[in-house]
Parts: C-alpha cells; structure tokens; sequence
C-alpha cells in the first residue's frame, strides 16, 4: 500500500469497479420506501402534477448534497465517509461522535430495521408467530453478514444482482403498468393546472418523506479506499445512482397516479401493493410483495457492506474498540467491524421485539449525519484551500448549501413532530463522550 494520503495500517484492497460503486448507491436508497411513502407525499400535495414535480425536486437537492460528497470522498477516499471528513475539517471529536451514531445508529439500526422488515414480509407467504419472525431476522442478518465477510467480491457482486432485480422489476412495472393494467390516464389530470393553488407549505411537508426516500444515495463514499480510481469514480457512482433512482422513482410515481385516483391513493400506506392489485388484480399484490422482500434484501446486503467501514476507520486511529481495525488475511475483509456490526444489530433485533418503533431515531440520526458532512465541505474549503481536489464541487458556495437548509428544515420539524425519538438519537450520540475520552487518552499514551 504504497498510495500517498492513505493510513498506514489500512490493508483494505481497491477492488470494486464503477459499477460495483454505482449498484451500492441505488440499492441503498431503493429500500421500501418507494413502495410506502407516496401515499404521505400525496397526503400533502393533492395534485398529480405536483406530487411528480416533488418527486423531481427532491432528485435534485439529493444532487446539490451529492456535489458536496464528491468533492469530499474525492479529496479523502478512504474508508469512514464522514468520519474523515469531519476529523480532517473540524477535530477528531466531531468525526467521533458522528462516526458513533453513524454505525450504531444508523447503519446497525437500519440492519435491525430491514431485516425485521424482511421477516414481516415474508409473513405474506408464510404463517409466522413472533418468534419465528425474529429468528427468519436474526437469520437473514447473520446470512448476509456471512457473504461480506467472507468476500467484498461476492458482496458487491451479490448488491450488483439484487440492485438489477430491483430495477428491471420496477422498470417492468412502470412499462408494463399502463399497456396491460387496469388503469386511467384521467387519474393523472390536472397535471399542470390549479397547481398554483397549493400552498407552497405543502410542497415542503412533501418533500420531507421524499427525501428521506432518497437517502442512502452517498454509499459509496465509504467504501472509497476499496473503489478503483476513486478520484474519478466515487463522484461518478453518486451521481449516475441518483441518476437511476430518479428515474425510476419518477415512473414509478406516474404508474402509481395511472392505477389509483388520487384520493385513493392519499389514503394508501401500502401504496405499491395496492396499486399493483388495481392494476392486475390480486396477483398484483404477491408479485409486489416479492419484490418488496428482494428490495429489503438488497438494502440490508448494501447496509451491511457500507457500514463496518465506519468503525474500520476510527479504529484505524485509535478512536474504537481493540482489533476492529483487522482485516481478514484470506478474505481481505474488515472481518472484525462485520462481526460487531452484526452483533449489535441483532441485539437491536430482539429490543425491537418489545419496542417496535425505537428504532425510528436513526431517521433524525441519517439528517444530523448528511447536514454535518455537507457543512465539511465548507470548512475545508477555507481550511485546505491547496489541497488537491480531482473533483470540485459545482455551484459552490449556494447549490451544496440548498441541501443543508431542506436538511436542517426536515430536522426541525422532526424535533417539533417526534421529540423522543429525536431526543433517543441525541442521547446515543451523547453515550459516545465518555468513550471518546477513553480512546484519546489511549492514543495519547500510546502515541
């Protein structure tokens, strides 16, 4: 590892292709979101020409976020994401305490979230009681943390394939749809007109369930110090990602307003089953179904691929637990960070069995983490002004900084509409003070 600027103790190979980045990105975002939240956005924007141009606009402050990320993971292509760009642009204690909530909140949360989700799914085919649907969770976690520990190849190649899934079955769906199902273009009017009659406060309560659908988009930036040529590809697989998923998100969305009127579809939760079964009748509903399970799988593989890098990186500074920073000598995998993954998110597995919705903090956690590392690009352009950039970020200072402002909007009405979970959030990244004090006054013995 001869490369400049990289830690010397990182033993990670560069070996995923530009693909391999891009198919992280889409199957991160792509979760279960598409299939359940345009009900909500339609809740607040009751008018199909709007509910689309929303849909629209949140791809596009996903891409201002994006512009600051691929400067970032540019500069720094390394593992850790944020972490280092918070290290590197304010002190180690910020990349700390955001690097904590990241992996246990956010990425062992959403572990524990998906594979719960997985199990409820799968309870569409097969009669489950409680416990059979924690062991199928503990087992769909403990399955596909086996694959990314035992090979980054097979993970990436196994997130390449559900990814592919994914999009051709939601392809199909949106071709397929309107040629076949049972539908109306009349569902679709007034596309243009009266949209002047909605209040503008309307379009942002819709964006915030919007934007939380396109979250996951900056995956790859990560896993950079595994990307081959990371300084051209990490920009290219955040935007040909958020490429793909507004497409997809788009047509999906128009197939959505052609199956169901929208008052209809305002009452929906389960909106792409129900849509589905308007379309092509009962077995609408199953094929969705099995597509929702193949997206979950895909986004718990993505997860767990991306997370363990996060306390890769901090353990590679001393800013962790002993030994997390060890990679596999046969299968050249942060084996050690995969396993503590997994283990805290099966824990959170079987809490969540009595706490259903403790686990809608990492929610809060994914907003504070995406405003910090955006507001990273800032200090270091005042900072580093010589450091070398193979990527700068366009429309700086003002296109990057719309994603911090709907971000920090989002985060305010969180704080005003769901305080405990906010709150529960806050409290896990405030568990991670006393062990940052730990960890530096090791290193600093050690150093």
């Amino acid at each position: 590892m001869s490369e400049p600027d990289r830690h010397p103790l990182d033993r990670l190979e560069r070996g995923l292709s530009l693909t391999d980045a891009t198919m992280l990105c889409v199957s991160s975002v792509i979760g279960v979101g598409i299939f359940l939240t345009p009900g909500t956005v339609a809740n607040a924007l009751p008018h199909p020409g709007l509910v689309l141009a929303a849909w629209f606009v949140g791809g596009l402050l996903s891409v201002a976020g994006a512009l600051a990320n691929a400067e970032l993971g540019a500069m720094y292509p390394h593992a850790g994401g944020d972490y280092v760009y918070l290290r590197e642009a304010y002190h180690p204690f910020a990349g700390f305490l955001v690097g904590w909530l990241s992996f246990f909140v956010i990425y062992a949360g959403t572990v524990a979230t998906l594979a719960v989700g997985f199990a409820e799914g799968l309870a569409h085919f097969v009669t489950l009681g409680s416990a059979a649907k924690t062991a199928v969770a503990v087992a769909i976690t403990l399955m596909t943390s086996w694959i990314n520990y035992a090979s980054v190849h097979r993970g990436a190649q196994f997130n390449n394939v559900t990814a592919y899934i994914k999009i051709a079955a939601l392809a199909g769906i949106a071709i397929v749809g309107p040629f076949f199902g049972s539908g109306s273009l009349q569902h679709l009017q007034p596309l243009l007109s009266g949209a002047t009659g909605v209040p503008l406060s309307a379009f942002g309560l819709a964006l915030s369930p919007i934007l939380f659908s396109y979250l996951g988009w900056n995956a790859s930036v990560y896993v950079a110090s595994e990307i081959r040529d990371p300084g051209r590809n990490v920009p290219r697989s955040l935007f040909a990602g958020l490429a793909i998923c507004t497409v997809i998100y788009l047509l999906i969305n128009t197939v959505y307003l052609y199956a169901l009127p929208l008052a209809q579809l305002r009452g929906e939760v389960r909106v792409g089953e129900a849509a589905a079964r308007a379309l092509f009748g009962a077995v609408g509903g199953s094929i969705t179904a099995m597509l929702v399970l193949a997206s979950i799988v895909g986004c718990l593989n993505a997860t767990i691929l991306v997370g363990p890098r996060i306390a890769y990186a901090m353990a590679l500074d001393g800013y962790f637990f002993r030994g997390v920073h060890r990679v596999h000598e046969a299968h050249r995998t942060p084996h050690v960070a995969i396993a503590v993954q997994a283990a805290t998110a099966i824990a959170l597995i079987l809490v969540l069995q009595s706490f259903p919705s403790v686990l809608d903090y990492t929610t809060f956690a994914i907003v504070v983490a995406t405003i910090a590392d955006t507001t990273a690009l800032y200090a270091l352009r005042r900072r580093q002004p010589t450091r070398a950039r193979p990527y700068r970020a366009w429309g700086y200072p003002f296109v990057p900084a719309l994603y911090v402002l709907a971000n920090a909007a989002i985060a305010a009405s969180m704080l005003w509409g769901r305080p405990t979970e906010c709150a529960i959030a806050l409290a896990v990244a405030a568990t991670g003070v006393p062990f940052y004090a730990l960890f530096a006054a090791r290193a600093e013995r050690r150093g």
